[in-house]
């Protein structure tokens, strides 16, 4: 599983002081990751969205060729950075394009943007398209109906195969109060409610996200959301998963993650690009700081917040554990949250490697 690449040809890359993104490592990393994986014995490779910088249509060109010559097919769904535009414009390709550069990445169908195709005998793959735009033509995440009644139906045939679900924006909470927060629901699924639902009464337990930019395991009611890192951002995680049945027909997966230590001209990539969200993070920080729900005033915030330099950069690397003594005590234990614990507040370090009992 490989996340957020948001691949842009050189001609395509931008430059503009604040981004996250090292775009221009895309391309590169990418290539060290796939070497890797074309040594192994895969079955599929599952990229959840924004696989593009912009939607550009080189981009799409670039990686559905690349992704077509690889020794195991891969699955794709659009991501917010895919299709950011209703319709065609001189930068992106329109909604209703994406299907037609991925027809041998899941879409038999170019009509639409969601299928589905048995990956391999008795496992069915899911893929769902999170992307609408409302009235205004403001780019919005959510499923809509149509795909909803859709999904049903598959779903209501599926009482013979395990089923793995895939799309961009997250199902389940990975941070505190994410669906809330106005920091934190942007990379939420609008009606994440529904569709776990959905998914819950038709016994499926896995679904793979992305979106967020950060390795977390986020487990609700027996329905896990695996959200991946992405490729360009610290710490330039991938992932490899084993799905397997036992003797007693328990079915277990395992998950293992990697990072892309470095590419040419970077050869100290994780160091760079963890200072590379370090410096950037200021004013995220102030306004979680000041934000509700601890509301702190604008000076309290300003002696706390170098402090939380790597805390974004900590949360993507999956495993943290958080503790600011010299926080305020409610700052504190809000930040604590956080961190890889469980409801009981125990360490629970399940976002890189793990095996689950499904």
């Amino acid at each position: 599983m490989v996340s957020d690449l948001h691949i842009a040809v050189p001609h395509t890359v931008w430059d503009h002081p604040s981004r996250f993104h090292l775009v221009e490592l895309g391309i590169p990393a990418l290539e060290i990751v796939l070497r890797h994986l074309e040594q192994l014995d895969l079955d599929f490779i599952l990229l959840p969205g924004d696989l593009t910088q912009h939607g550009e249509a080189d981009n799409h060109a670039w990686l559905s060729d690349r992704i077509s010559q690889l020794p195991f097919p891969a699955y794709v769904v659009p991501g917010n950075h895919d299709v950011p535009s209703l319709l065609r414009n001189e930068q992106s390709i329109g909604w209703a394009d994406f299907p037609r550069y991925y027809r041998k990445a899941g879409y038999d169908d170019a009509t639409q943007l969601y299928y589905t195709c048995e990956v391999l005998p008795g496992l069915r793959l899911i893929g769902l398209n999170s992307n609408q735009f409302d009235a205004e033509g403001k780019q919005i995440g959510c499923l809509d109906d149509t795909q909803l009644d859709w999904l049903e139906q598959v779903l209501a045939q599926t009482k013979d195969e395990f089923v793995l679900v895939m799309v961009h924006h997250n199902v389940v909470e990975h941070l505190p109060n994410q669906s809330q927060h106005q920091l934190g629901r942007r990379y939420m699924l609008d009606n994440a409610p529904v569709l776990r639902q959905m998914l819950r009464k038709a016994g499926v337990q896995l679904v793979f996200t992305g979106h967020l930019h950060v390795q977390d395991i986020a487990q609700d009611d027996g329905l896990y959301d695996i959200t991946t890192g992405s490729l360009v951002s610290y710490p330039h995680p991938y992932r490899i998963l084993h799905f397997r049945t036992d003797n007693y027909d328990r079915k277990w997966l395992q998950v293992e993650s990697y990072r892309v230590g470095e590419v040419p001209g970077w050869t100290t990539l994780a160091q760079t690009s963890r200072e590379w969200i370090g410096e950037r993070s200021l004013p995220f920080m102030l306004k979680l700081l000041t934000d509700t729900p601890l509301n702190l005033p604008t000076a309290t915030a300003e002696k706390l917040a170098p402090s939380l330099r790597y805390f974004w950069a900590d949360i993507a690397n999956g495993d943290a554990i958080f503790d600011f003594p010299q926080f305020p005590p409610a700052a504190r234990r809000y930040f604590e949250q956080f961190g890889a614990i469980n409801r009981d507040g125990i360490p629970t370090l399940i976002d890189n490697c793990t095996t689950l009992l499904l």
